[in-house]
Order: C-alpha cells, then structure tokens, then sequence
C-alpha cells in the first residue's frame, strides 16, 4: 500500500480509453432497418457507433484501456493494489471482468471485483475505489468503465439499436491529494420503482439467448434531466460551490438533447461540454471515462480543472462526482 493511502481525497493519475475497430455509420444502420441519418441524428446527436467484434470481448477492451492507462501514469500493474470495473455487459457470470483484466495485466496481488449499476456504474465504480483509498484500504486502484451493448440489442428494433455502441475507459485513481483537489465529492441515488423503464431480461440460463435491452424512452427523458440536475447541485452544494465554478462537464453520453438539457440547467456554454455520443454513441459504463480521456489527451482539460460528471441509467440508478484534475 502506497503512502497515499492516508490521504483525504484521491486523484486521477492516468487516463485511458479503448474503442472498437468496426465503425457503423447511421447510413449504414438505413440500409438494414427502416431508419435515416437524419431521423437519428435529429432524435439523438448520433452519427456513428463503434461496434466490438468477436474477438473483442469486454475483458480485452477493459484490458486495453488498462495498459493505455497506466502508461499515461507511468505506472505498472504492479503499482497496483485492485481493478473495480462497472459493467452491464461481463463477458461471463464469473468470474468478473475485473479479475480477468487482473490476470491479463500480470498481476498477482491485490483485489478485483465488478460494479452493476447500468449506465451510472462508471461514477458508482469511482465512489467506490474512492472510498477504498480514503478509508486507507487501498493506495492506488485501476477503475474501468467497459461495455459491449451491441450483444443486448435487437437490430431490428430502430428505437434502440440505433442508440447504442461499445467501447471501454480507465482511470487509476491514487492517495495523497490534498483537500481542495481530487475526488472532491461523488453523490449516488437510485429508485427501483422505476426499473421497468429500462432493463435487460433473461441474461442467465435459459433466458440468456433472449436477453435484449428494453427502454422507455420518454419516460427516461423525463427523469434524466431532472435528476441529473439535482445530482450535480448536490455535488456542488457539498463542496460549497456553484455552477459558475464548473469549467467542464463530462456528462453520460446517452442522447445530445438529454446532455444540452442539463447543461442549460446549469448555464453551462457547450464550449464546457465534452460530447462524443456524436461518433460514441451511448456506451454506458464506457461513456464518461471515454469522453474525459478525449477531452484530457487532446489538451481541453487540464491539471487544476474543475470538473463535473453525471450519469443516469436502468434502475434507475444516477450519481454525480466533483473531480479537480
């Protein structure tokens, strides 16, 4: 265990992300099923998708997005004390993904373990390593978001095939930030009343030949601009801050209106927004990680940033994490 482990906050160390070889263009999805590149890209903000292919499975996408984070570090594997992976989309029921990308990355030490929580699992998975180093348990913890949403779609229903793509990112989080930088605040919700709005059935035994997505669209519309909202003023609210403060949102990236809604919210110009649903599309736990590895490799975002993610998914679940770089 590192000597960071006794620190207040953790801090984002290393950045790093992984996507699918195969791009599948709006055009390409007309020429299958009744759809257009307008009637998407007006409905969503979505113009391409990358798509994992048989041999990409989310175990060598997580991995991937591992190495490219630790070389961003300057790290090891075994610099590591744990990988928390948040996933709706585990290649197998067991082991998890987690331990999987601990055996792929040589490491004979520490813990591994997944974290379900839909489309939120990223932020949920970062509360948790926070936690961890906070509490001291841990010094310096691999987190991966990855998803193969792909292999839950029905390709013929245009209401959800269209919305969806794979893809994975990594963060390494470690001890010894201050308190005024770091994980400042991550807030975590969820309401099983509204689990049927969207879901997965039968992705175990018998029924897992039938397990594909169902959603409510609207309804998940309804409750994501609301509660995303709320979420990110409670944020904000714990670390006496206001949204003026922001200097960049990194939001899910689940549909270009449910992003513009909350960043109006929050006066929020779309110059402060990172946005690849665009050529992403919606990659779930993969999202957030994805668009902040962009915007941080590409120089957006820099040290000393303020920075605010917000994620809602099937659960509902939704949460918010206030992060200085």
């Amino acid at each position: 265990m590192t000597e960071g482990a006794r620190a207040r906050n953790a801090r984002i160390c290393g950045i790093g992300a992984y996507l699918p070889r195969t791009i599948i263009t709006n055009d390409e999805l007309a020429q299958r099923i009744e759809t257009s590149d307008e009637w998407i890209r007006a409905r969503t903000g979505i113009r391409q998708r990358h798509i994992a292919s048989e041999d990409e499975s989310c175990v060598f996408m997580a991995t991937k997005a591992a190495e490219d984070a630790l070389v961003h570090a300057g790290l090891k594997a075994g610099d590591l004390d744990g990988v928390i992976v948040a996933t709706s989309t585990p290649d197998q029921v067991f082991p998890s993904v987690a331990v999987r990308v601990q055996a792929a990355l040589a490491m004979d030490h520490g813990f591994g373990f997944d974290v379900s929580a839909a489309c939120s699992g990223f932020i949920y998975a970062l509360s948790t390593a926070n936690a961890f180093i906070r509490s001291g348990q841990a010094g310096r913890l691999l987190v991966i978001g990855v998803e193969a949403f792909s292999r839950l779609l029905d390709w013929n229903d245009r209401t959800t095939c269209v919305l969806f793509g794979d893809g994975a990112g990594a963060v390494i989080l470690e001890g010894g930030a201050s308190e005024k930088e770091g994980i400042l605040s991550t807030k975590l919700h969820s309401d099983g009343q509204f689990g049927d709005i969207l879901y997965v059935d039968g992705a175990v035994g018998k029924q897992a030949d039938k397990a594909v997505l169902k959603m409510n669209g609207r309804e998940v519309f309804r409750h994501a601009v609301t509660h995303l909202a709320d979420a990110v003023e409670e944020a904000l609210r714990d670390q006496g801050l206001s949204e003026s403060d922001i200097q960049w949102l990194v939001p899910h990236q689940a549909n270009q209106r449910i992003i513009d809604g909350v960043a109006r919210k929050l006066k929020l110009g779309s110059d402060q927004v990172v946005v690849t649903v665009d050529r992403h599309a919606n990659t779930s736990a993969a999202s957030i990680p994805l668009a902040l590895a962009e915007a941080v490799k590409d120089g957006r975002i820099k040290k000393n940033d303020l920075i605010l993610m917000e994620a809602l998914g099937g659960g509902l679940t939704w949460g918010s994490a206030l992060v200085r770089l």
